[in-house]
């Protein structure tokens, strides 16, 4: 019998719930790329610079496609999440909350995570698939292919259709100027926003369209779009909790 939900939490993954960037893996492999590979991170989350055409900046940069043990290598020295993460995730399956990551993050990178046990399974994935492995049994039971920032709406709208999920009962939850399209479907759809580790780019973006972000949690980041990792990771993802099920009246 299909799980039912009551409700979806559609979550960013890069600074939002973690202090890492979609293309770290990449560097962490070849070092020699880090500096290009930060400047074009930086131009996509400005919305300088198109999902696609980022993608296409990276072929063109990696000499080799990263392999599973390579993603392995990566996780073991260096995989890390915000405090309180994984109990979000888990309190939301426990209460009929669809936990949805939805980032231009690699599905590869995630599943190696979920292989590794170093998140609680999630029933849905949307990732970029530039990196993405063989399909095993630990993979999320939907991945869809994200490869632009306006997938991410796309995406949390099929899923809210598939559950019959009111409007009200999403819950997005973004960081920079890449959620902004996705902010402003959920403002459309009477969704419920927040700003995790507010960049100043989602800001500027929500704030020229008339986009209420309903919470901000977390570290405000500064015009040059920098938290501070040290402060970021005093934020406890924990404390979400009673908030959204405040939210939600549960």
């Amino acid at each position: 019998m299909r799980l039912q939900y009551k409700a979806i939490l559609s979550s960013d993954w890069n600074e939002c719930l973690a202090p890492c960037g979609p293309f770290d893996c990449i560097s962490f492999c070849y070092p020699h790329l880090a500096a290009d590979l930060q400047q074009v991170f930086r131009q996509y989350t400005s919305s300088m610079l198109s999902l696609s055409d980022a993608a296409d900046q990276l072929e063109k940069l990696v000499p080799e496609p990263i392999t599973p043990a390579q993603m392995d290598a990566y996780l073991d020295a260096s995989f890390v999440t915000y405090p309180g993460v994984s109990v979000l995730i888990d309190w939301c399956a426990n209460h009929h909350i669809l936990f949805m990551i939805n980032t231009t993050g690699m599905t590869g990178y995630f599943q190696r995570v979920f292989a590794k046990g170093l998140l609680p399974n999630i029933p849905v994935l949307a990732a970029h698939p530039m990196i993405r492995f063989k399909s095993c049994e630990s993979d999320p039971p939907t991945i869809f292919d994200l490869f632009e920032i306006q997938d991410k709406a796309a995406h949390t709208q099929a899923i809210v259709k598939r559950f019959n999920i009111p409007g009200e009962n999403v819950i997005l939850m973004g960081d920079s100027g890449g959620d902004g399209p996705h902010f402003e479907w959920g403002a459309n759809n009477g969704s419920y926003l927040i700003g995790s580790m507010t960049k100043a780019s989602l800001q500027q973006y929500c704030h020229e369209r008339g986009v209420r972000i309903h919470r901000h949690f977390g570290v405000t980041a500064g015009s040059d779009e920098s938290n501070g990792t040290s402060k970021e990771m005093s934020a406890d993802f924990q404390e979400l909790i009673p908030i959204i099920a405040q939210y939600l009246q549960l």
